[in-house]
């Protein structure tokens, strides 16, 4: 994480630049070992709820910033996001870095003293550590999906179709359909809209499509994928219609469906999905309520490894459950 390695060297009085890094990827709570990958696009979020009472502001979390990291002149810090951090009376702070090499992001936690920053992210305790997560997600998911609905086991991907690690993680995921065909996958949409321009537009067709079609929805969203970096503002209308009619649905109705309130208010739905689940980066797997980030890399073995894991879970709570 930047603030780690930037912290380190305030720490012992050095002041050299820290190595460009990805943009921050969220770490899965998991026990198994996770996948490593190419940078996954992070953008803090709106707050879903508000600060606590005695919560530092922005500008107090500005000038510790400064007062901090001060000594790095080419790097700018911009605090997006100030929100309580779940039930644990810890402030959770989202900045922007911006650096020579472009745009990351930072994650830490204050404490309520005021006194201390954390970093690293907080990881769901208990003896059932992703039940509240799962849960939520096999009742409000409600994206492109594929697989039985009483499947014993989920998998919701977040990304937005403009994001190249998402587009990198695409053939991990065909993989682990291929894989599992017993599962249920599930695309949720999450444009991260100050990053990717087009990403919100595309999500409104993605859900346009579903409501006519789950085919035609996947089939538009690998033809979206494919053509990623060709598309920009001056041809994006173009492409978009064109993945439409690949995917064989009237590109005329759902561009006009894309710009209706109705389709808009969903895709905040999902986003606020998205925001309940302290997702901040695409793409994000929950993997039967399980988050695991990274989804690009190399190694498959390990992401394969934690969906047979959590299958087992899922399935030997069922047996448990038959045999009482």
């Amino acid at each position: 994480m930047l603030l780690v390695s930037i912290a380190s060297a305030a720490q012992q009085g050095t002041a050299a630049r820290p190595k460009p890094q990805p943009k921050a990827q969220p770490k899965a709570p998991a026990a198994a070992a996770q996948p490593k990958a190419p940078a996954a696009a992070t953008q803090p979020t709106p707050a879903t709820a508000p600060a606590a009472a005695g919560a530092p502001t922005k500008e107090t979390v500005e000038a510790f910033l400064k007062r901090m990291f001060g000594y790095e002149e080419n790097i700018a810090f911009r605090v997006a996001e100030l929100r309580p951090a779940a039930d644990t009376g810890l402030t959770e702070a989202l900045v922007v870095v911006n650096t020579p090499q472009g745009q990351q992001g930072m994650r830490f936690f204050i404490t309520p003293d005021g006194r201390h920053a954390i970093a690293g992210d907080l990881m769901p305790f208990g003896t059932d550590p992703f039940a509240t997560s799962r849960e939520l997600l096999k009742k409000e998911a409600f994206g492109p999906a594929k697989g039985a609905k009483d499947s014993p086991l989920l998998l919701v991907e977040f990304a937005d179709l403009q994001c190249p690690a998402c587009k990198q993680a695409q053939p991990n995921l065909s993989k682990l359909q291929a894989d599992f065909p017993q599962a249920r996958f599930v695309f949720q949409n999450f444009p991260l809209e100050n990053m990717h321009p087009w990403a919100s537009r595309a999500a409104a067709y993605v859900d346009c499509l579903q409501r006519e079609s789950n085919d035609a929805a996947w089939a538009f969203m690998e033809s979206v994928f494919n053509q990623q970096s060709q598309i920009t503002d001056a041809n994006l209308a173009e492409r978009l219609d064109g993945a439409v009619k690949a995917a064989g649905a009237d590109p005329a109705k759902i561009s006009a469906c894309a710009q209706s309130p109705d389709t808009k208010a969903r895709v905040q739905r999902s986003i606020e999905l998205a925001r309940q689940l302290n997702v901040s980066a695409t793409p994000t797997l929950f993997v039967n309520g399980r988050p695991v980030g990274n989804l690009a890399g190399p190694d498959y073995d390990a992401l394969k490894s934690i969906v047979q894991f959590e299958l087992e879970q899922a399935t030997k709570g069922a047996g448990a459950g038959s045999k009482n």
